[in-house]
């Protein structure tokens, strides 16, 4: 049989005012037909599962749209009108399909009351395109922020199981392999949704420890009964200021609505009876450093308000401020910075030149003024590496456009990149001729992602709740379609 693939990857970001538009998903990856296979076959996330699943199960893989980019703000309209017609296009000259595998991320957000659920959008346009008895089976990122419109328009969705995402080739698996079973006639996969008033803080959204741990166990015991097929946790994403911005739950089950409705609800009870656990703690760049200062290195401060993986502007500068002011602190940091970058080329006949350089803190006004200092030029790179190990995203290159890497007199290694560059590899460090072990405090851009490259070199991980497009405060941010009331920002 012949199965089709869709996916459109985007975490919008509503919060940051510079627009996503074409030209970066063009720059990124907008694929179609065959050129999808070119770039995942045999790759570690969703779509090499799909590609793998299919391939398995003796069906026709028939890839049809990709889109993605980096985490950032809002998609424009335009953007969102051309990304439409593309895929629209592409699935009608797919031909005669038996089903369908889609991977929305769960948090595209466009401009205009159309696209704000971009995902519910698309997905629903659709199944009204294939009719109603096609099965589609989703995958999303559990950083969705869930629509019913987005349920509705599916026969099973499935989100990575981890947080930092290391499963989303299984996902894709497990969804190839549930579309596979439901051509056959063997199941009839029915799925309910949940969805409680409660925002949960990107602080404590990491899968693997309370106080999301338990939650993922009670859900993994559902799974013990025979007639489930899968269930989810969608943690959501604050960041977008959507009205289906926050938790959510799905169920899919063999046949039997009720069972999934039962679960659903039990899921989302548990986490409105512990929401006051899922609301964080707020740990200040002072406290933070000095905590880092007294242990032994090196100690990873995760830069919550300039979480690039988030759409931040990845140019934060808060943190380094506060170790260049405490001078002589061996630490390293990453910066965004294009301009600075040309400037150190242009400067510089070789290591060890010195030049008077303006850092960071360019890019809006939400992440600290620029660093500015005396710095030495270390070394020029073309920006360039692979990561072996699954990580989070399931990406194996990346690219950071060229880098230079300088230091302060105060002690502060500074990588700075011509791309923005989300830390989910060490490869960004090792790649430029850096070990982490010569650190004793590593800057790292984000809340969980970094997490599975940074901790296995690391003494300690600190959350610093900085300021910023991310910040973990989410009631920083004044919504404007959020439901009301919701936990934390209304109380009961």
């Amino acid at each position: 049989m012949r199965v089709g693939i869709i996916s459109l990857i985007h975490e919008s970001n509503t919060f940051i005012s510079t627009p996503t538009t074409m030209d970066l998903f063009r720059r990124d990856g907008l694929l179609t037909g065959q050129e999808i296979v070119g770039q995942f076959d045999g790759g570690l996330n969703e779509i090499s599962g799909f590609l793998e699943g299919l391939d398995e199960a003796g069906h026709a893989a028939v890839p049809i749209f990709y889109a993605s980019t980096n985490p950032s703000g809002a998609i424009t309209r335009s953007t969102c009108d051309e990304l439409m017609r593309i895929m629209f296009e592409s699935l009608e000259r797919a031909g005669q399909l038996d089903g369908l595998l889609v991977a929305p991320h769960g948090a595209n957000a466009g401009e205009g009351e159309e696209y704000r659920d971009l995902d519910g959008h698309w997905l629903t346009r659709v199944r009204g395109t294939v009719g109603p008895e096609m099965p589609i089976i989703c995958t999303i990122d559990p950083h969705a922020n869930l629509s019913r419109r987005m349920v509705a328009a599916c026969d099973a969705t499935i989100a990575y199981r981890t947080n930092p995402h290391l499963d989303q080739k299984q996902r894709g698996l497990e969804a190839a392999r549930l579309l596979d079973r439901t051509l056959a006639g063997a199941m009839l996969p029915t799925q309910a949704a949940a969805f409680p008033p409660i925002a949960i803080n990107i602080e404590r959204q990491l899968a693997g420890a309370p106080p999301c741990l338990p939650l993922y166990e009670r859900a993994n015991r559902w799974l013990e009964h025979d007639s489930v097929l899968s269930n989810s946790v969608v943690l959501g994403f604050p960041y977008a200021d959507v009205e289906e911005m926050g938790s959510a739950f799905i169920a899919v089950t063999d046949d039997d609505p009720d069972l999934a409705r039962r679960i659903v609800d039990d899921l989302a009870k548990h986490l409105y009876d512990h929401r006051v656990a899922f609301e964080g703690e707020f740990v200040g760049i002072e406290e933070a450093t000095e905590t880092a200062f007294g242990m032994e290195g090196p100690v990873c401060l995760l830069d919550m308000g300039d979480n690039v993986g988030g759409g931040s502007a990845a140019d934060g500068t808060l943190i380094a401020h506060a170790l260049h002011r405490r001078n002589q602190s061996k630490a390293f940091l990453c910066l965004y910075d294009p301009g600075a970058v040309q400037q150190v080329i242009k400067a510089s006949a070789g290591p060890g030149n010195s030049i008077n350089l303006v850092m960071g803190g360019k890019i809006d006004d939400q992440h600290g003024p620029p660093l500015e200092a005396e710095v030495t030029m270390r070394s020029l790179h073309e920006g360039h590496f692979e990561e072996n190990e699954i990580r989070h995203g399931g990406r194996t290159e990346f690219y950071m456009g060229p880098c230079a890497v300088v230091e302060t007199e105060t002690g502060l290694t500074i990588l700075l990149t011509s791309l923005r560059t989300v830390p989910v590899s060490l490869g960004m460090m090792t790649s430029c001729d850096l070990d982490p072990a010569d650190f004793h405090i590593i800057i790292a851009k984000g809340v969980h992602a970094p997490v599975a490259a940074y901790e296995p070199v690391c003494k300690a991980l600190i959350r610093v709740d900085t300021a910023g497009a991310t910040a973990a405060d989410m009631r920083r941010f004044e919504y404007l379609y959020r439901r009301h009331p919701m936990f934390p920002f209304e109380r009961d």
